[in-house]
């Protein structure tokens, strides 16, 4: 099979030419069940197993985002299930956040053993909040987003049953996302008849923030903002997915022009590499396709305990090896 071995010029790697996209393909099948995208985990994989470690890891992580995001912010558009104003709150914070980011990763974290324990404190918090998510203390916090997504589930499946197909012909108008009033302190929208507010300025802040760890990490930031979105804003899954995958997506496109066109003075290598983050984002479109049509099969707890428990391990592991 050695005539399967490809070279990557760009980041050195040298590796079956099936590996990324399958890796890819099975980590997005079962982050995306989950409601996230999976790139948190191929950055520990080109970093451990293919031993790419150089600045240009995160842009190349974030190729990976720019490829298999796109065909779910068209159906959020599509279905009207776009939060626009929270949309456009996320980007606002996370655009300049990732620049910041981009700075720290090549100027204060070029150092592998440093960056690998900045990824293990991320990671850590991801598998926390994955563990802490199926826990009965965080389903009553979540309850009136529940009832939210319960009642959207039911009227989707009656309207199946209505059409006697597997396939719905439209959505309920009443499950679009209305705009009601945006303003500096306070953003309100409508969804299935009930109002959803948060703090404008919260939201931004939280964003910013958001965005200086995924443009560190090469991630957009997706797994990071939406737990926030939900726990503490109370906002229902179905108006925040739409919002928060349209940040990752510009994210991960201003992310990857920091790193390929700001010219660095130390000579790094920043730019990603476009022939590997093709690969997995090849890998996990196919993987975000089908997780999200099986995800109905497989219990939401058991998901998450066992990626839970996968994320400790590998966060454990990078904070571990820096002392």
């Amino acid at each position: 099979m050695d005539f399967l071995e490809v070279l990557f010029p760009v980041s050195g790697v040298k590796t079956y030419i099936f590996i990324p996209p399958l890796v890819a393909f099975i980590v997005s099948f079962f982050t995306s069940m989950s409601g996230i995208s999976g790139a948190f985990l191929l950055l520990p994989f080109q970093m451990s197993i293919l031993n790419y470690t150089a600045p240009s890891v995160s842009a190349t992580n974030l190729v990976f985002n720019i490829i298999a995001i796109p065909s779910g912010v068209y159906r959020y558009i599509k279905e009207k299930r776009m939060a626009w104003p929270l949309t456009l709150v996320i980007i606002a914070g996370t655009l300049p956040g990732v620049l910041f980011g981009y700075y720290i990763r090549v100027i204060y974290l070029p150092d592998p053993r440093v960056f690998k324990f900045f990824v293990g404190c991320v990671l850590l918090y991801i598998s926390s909040w994955l563990l802490f998510d199926i826990t009965k203390k965080a389903q009553f916090k979540k309850k009136d987003s529940n009832s939210i997504d319960e009642k959207f589930r039911e009227r989707v499946k009656h309207r199946r049953s209505e059409h006697n197909t597997g396939m719905v012909s439209g959505i309920p108008s009443a499950a679009v996302v209305k705009t009601i009033s945006v303003t500096v302190t306070k953003t309100e929208y409508e969804f299935w008849g009930e109002t959803f507010a948060f703090n404008t300025a919260g939201m931004f802040f939280l964003a910013l923030f958001v965005g200086i760890i995924g443009g560190v990490y090469g991630i957009g930031g997706g797994a990071i903002i939406a737990p926030f979105c939900v726990t503490f804003f109370h906002l229902p899954v179905y108006t925040i997915a739409g919002a928060t995958l349209m940040g990752t997506l510009l994210t991960s496109i201003s992310g990857v022009a920091f790193y390929s066109i700001i010219p660095l003075k130390s000579g790094l290598t920043t730019s990603p590499d476009w022939s590997l983050g093709l690969l997995f984002g090849v890998g996990g479109t196919l993987g975000m396709y089908l997780g999200a049509r099986c995800q109905k099969f497989i219990p939401q707890k058991l998901i998450k305990l066992l990626l839970g428990l996968l994320i400790i391990f590998v966060a454990f592991k990078y904070i571990f090896q820096y002392f």
